[in-house]
């Protein structure tokens, strides 16, 4: 029974082939806003946890807004390290400068900072060597820069031991550090880091006493220690004035960034869902006009003894092969349709067909297919032979 109630699905769908499309469309539309929104809202907050991960789950950011005539020297950061749960501080400031050579001039941006920020921060050296403590205390002329400015400004990789301007004063590039991607071609931000006191006498408006350093944990398990030590320390600083300050838990953001993702895939699923009940309407609509023009027909198949499953099965798998068949459709367009956003998105992020969005939207259609189906079906069900085969139309 099962299938000859396909073949008889099947040809109906096929008999109309146009009316048949049209039906699927709205499923086919539901299923690629599902697909889509849920895989693009899933691949923007992989990109922005990988880059949150970079930075590292154990890090700390302190932020001086009024050191209470009590500023934060170097020697204070330096100290911070050799407390039991901090592993590593480092003070950190920004600046923009031109960073020039004789191949190239580009705007970068150029940290002040010490040593310690390369530990603390996990970045990998592709030649050369960071910071060290007499470069900062001998405010030498040195600098690290990634692999963007060294492709940018310099023309290539190995370029240790070479000078590059920033801001009209010469730097020796003493490190490189490696590219994040292992595609060199893709676009990385221009940075350069140098001796925080170095820094200080390059750009004029960089005061000398910190005002933002980070921090590392011994470990992902002394996070929350870490931080309470660190508060005390920073409340004992600054007058018990818990406004004089702010500190960033890296890990923190990161569960909370994990949770308005997750809050947004699931919004933005609802959305779609919304798309799929108006598709499942329309199946419903067109089934029940069906169901009309074929009251003859339903007259005859009872007549010769059909029984009222027969007859709700055929009706009820055509409902369902619509929907299904709309769904994998919308699923090949969703596979397109990411892969096109991905190659003109310029950020890098590559956004795929997940496997679980697809189940999701293949169950959902299987269902919206059922529901929407079966009152067509059991009309058409509890057609009355005499009263069918009477039916004109």
């Amino acid at each position: 029974m099962f299938r000859q109630s396909v073949k008889m699905a099947w040809k109906s769908i096929s008999s109309n082939k146009m009316r048949s499309f049209l039906t699927m469309l709205g499923i086919i539309i539901g299923v690629m806003s599902l697909v889509v929104l849920v895989s693009l809202a899933s691949g923007a907050a992989s990109s922005v946890n990988s880059r949150i991960s970079e930075i590292g789950s154990n890090l700390l950011t302190v932020n001086v807004k009024d050191d209470k005539g009590s500023p934060l020297k170097l020697e204070d950061i330096a100290k911070l390290a050799e407390s039991g749960e901090i592993k590593d501080a480092a003070p950190v400031t920004q600046s923009s400068v031109a960073a020039k050579s004789s191949y190239a001039e580009e705007s970068a941006a150029v940290y002040g900072t010490t040593g310690a920020y390369a530990e603390i921060n996990q970045l990998e050296l592709y030649a050369g060597r960071f910071l060290k403590e007499t470069d900062i205390e001998n405010h030498t002329n040195v600098a690290v820069i990634n692999a963007g400015l060294a492709l940018e400004v310099l023309g290539r990789m190995d370029v240790v031991g070479e000078t590059v301007a920033l801001e009209g004063m010469e730097y020796q590039v003493v490190g490189v550090l490696k590219a994040k991607d292992s595609d060199t071609s893709t676009t990385e931000n221009l940075e350069a880091y140098v001796p925080y006191t170095s820094l200080i006498r390059l750009v004029q408006d960089v005061p000398y006493e910190v005002t933002r350093f980070i921090v590392s944990a011994s470990g992902e398990e002394t996070m929350d220690r870490a931080e309470e030590e660190l508060k005390e320390q920073m409340l004992e600083r600054f007058s018990w004035d818990e406004d004089a300050f702010s500190i960033v838990n890296q890990s923190a953001v990161l569960e909370a960034m994990e949770s308005v993702n997750s809050t947004l895939s699931f919004m933005l699923g609802g959305i779609a869902g919304i798309s799929l009940l108006v598709g499942g309407i329309g199946i419903m609509n067109i089934m029940l006009v069906s169901v009309t023009e074929r009251t003859r027909e339903i007259g005859i198949r009872k007549a010769i003894g059909a029984g009222r499953g027969t007859i709700m099965m055929q009706f009820l798998m055509e409902a369902l092969m619509i929907s299904l068949m709309g769904c994998a459709i919308g699923i090949g367009f969703s596979w397109i349709a990411l892969k096109a956003i991905s190659a003109v998105e310029s950020g890098g992020t590559a956004y795929t067909l997940s496997m679980g969005v697809v189940w999701i939207a293949v169950a959902f259609s299987m269902g919206i297919g059922i529901l929407f189906g079966i009152y067509p079906a059991n009309k058409a069900a509890r057609q009355k032979p005499i009263e069918a085969l009477r039916y004109t139309g």
